[in-house]
């Protein structure tokens, strides 16, 4: 329990997944967002792994569940994702109905992928020390926040 508690305070990013040179960077002012953002769709599985530091042996526990999260993940965000859609399709037609409508959509899907993410970390926590389950958790906490920080970038407020 004391394990779950400390993954949820560290998962709301309250330390970051960045490398030393992306923290030295950010010191001196330089976007370390972007260039975060950039090595991840660039090759996101290859940033998890500069940042995770695995041994062999917990390499060999890892990936299987990191390929696991990553197909279930998809799943979730194509679902946040035909909300968005439907809410831009229906942007200028907008009613109390379909914006209820979309709201609740969107809060099943993010109830969805808040269960994805405990029952990742207690499997995390089944096959790597408690410190690196957690730090996965922050690197994909930092990522899903770059994420959605672009979509609501980009989408207006209903009307």
């Amino acid at each position: 329990m004391k394990a779950l508690i400390a993954a949820a305070i560290l998962g709301l990013g309250l330390a970051s997944a960045a490398t030393a040179a992306e923290i030295a960077a950010q010191a001196a002012g330089a976007p370390a967002m972007d260039s975060i953002r950039q090595a991840a769709a660039a090759d996101k599985r290859g940033l998890v792994e500069k940042n995770m530091d695995l041994s062999p042996e917990e390499a060999k526990r890892f990936w299987p569940l990191y390929d696991e999260y990553q197909r279930d993940l998809d799943k979730v965000v194509q679902r946040q994702n035909r909300v968005v859609l439907d809410y831009v399709k229906s942007e200028s037609s907008m009613n109390d109905a379909v914006a209820k409508r979309l709201a609740r959509e969107l809060l099943a899907a993010d109830a969805e992928e808040q269960k994805l993410r405990e029952r990742t970390l207690r499997k995390m926590l089944g096959a790597l020390p408690a410190r690196k389950a957690v730090r996965y958790l922050q690197i994909e906490n930092k990522l899903r926040t770059f994420y959605r920080y672009d979509i609501a970038e980009r989408i207006p407020l209903v009307k």
